[in-house]
């Protein structure tokens, strides 16, 4: 018997936005599945390998969320850091603000900080005074403080590939239509689909593949041997991260009695997760077996949510 997995993950979008949302939004697990970012496995530029869709970033999938949930805020970002911080001092006097994608490596009060690596992060802002900013990080760190331009080092961004402009908040969060969760839930699922299909109306680096050419191609680089950089992003985030939204998308798909594709989910979570323990043991065979199992998935998953 499967039970729904619960406790510690890298959900920073979807639990900002829970955060923002307050009473009023739907457990992270439901945000994250609205977002997309379960339905597909991406390798990037034939060189980085992760389990969300081809094409997918957490910057289409929050305002995916957002939309489907039945709300509507206001993005801003750009300029310099001066008028970025000027914007964030007073959107926060009104309410909370959700700040990223950020640089996680340079957030100072998470130990082992001081270097920027590319780790894009979200959090929730609360405060910003003349000396320090004040901020929900839900990495672990409730009522976290670092020095303003800290913040606006990290809030730059430089090294997230995906953001083309620094500075990117939201705020000004308002309710345009009542959606409960299983109503949000059916209403992502076009959107799923069209994931999972392969959808041509995204930018990708050249050599991008999805599905299961991403999985049978990132089995044939991890027995060439795996990039060490790849493969501590593996294990400190990837595999976990893929896992879990496999897991949550069961659920959500269980919830509104799709048996059949819940039933292909809970395979995936399956496949994924098992890949931690082989990977930090340095088994790179059984992880290639483990990611050949996990590519013909994906079409069975489309097969069955297309019924």
């Amino acid at each position: 018997m499967d039970v729904t997995y619960i406790g510690s993950g890298p959900y920073c979008y979807a639990n900002s936005l829970a955060m923002l949302l307050c009473g009023e939004a739907p457990p992270p697990a439901v945000i994250e599945v609205l977002t997309g970012s379960p339905y597909g496995m991406e390798l990037i530029g034939g060189r980085l390998p992760l389990f969300d869709p081809f094409g997918w970033d957490p910057e289409i999938g929050l305002d995916a969320a957002i939309g489907l949930l039945g709300w509507e805020c206001e993005r801003v970002d750009g300029g310099t850091a001066a008028e970025a911080l000027d914007r964030l001092r007073r959107a926060v006097a009104a309410g909370p603000v959700l700040a990223g994608p950020l640089e996680m490596g340079l957030l100072t009060f998470q130990p082992g900080s001081g270097k920027a690596v590319g780790a894009d992060h979200y959090l929730v802002v609360l405060e910003v005074g003349d000396d320090t900013v004040l901020v929900h990080d839900p990495q672990g760190y409730p009522y976290a403080t670092l020095p303003v331009d800290a913040f606006a080092e990290a809030w730059r961004g430089e090294l997230v590939a995906y953001l083309d402009r620094p500075f990117r908040m939201r705020h000004r969060f308002v309710r345009r239509e009542r959606v409960g969760p299983e109503e949000a839930l059916r209403r992502s699922l076009p959107a799923g689909l069209a994931w999972l299909g392969g959808r041509t109306d995204v930018a990708v680096p050249p050599g991008t593949l999805g599905q299961a050419e991403a999985a049978e191609r990132t089995a044939e680089l991890v027995e060439a041997g795996l990039d060490p950089e790849i493969r501590g992003l593996w294990e400190a985030f990837a595999v976990r991260v893929g896992a879990r939204r496999l897991n949550d998308l069961a659920a959500c798909l269980s919830s509104l009695g799709l048996d059949a594709g819940a039933a292909v989910a809970a395979e995936q979570a399956r496949i994924v997760g098992g890949l931690q323990g082989p990977l930090v043991a340095g088994d790179d065979v059984a992880v290639a077996a483990g990611l050949r199992r996990l590519a013909p998935t994906y079409e069975r998953l489309r097969a069955v949510l297309s019924r």
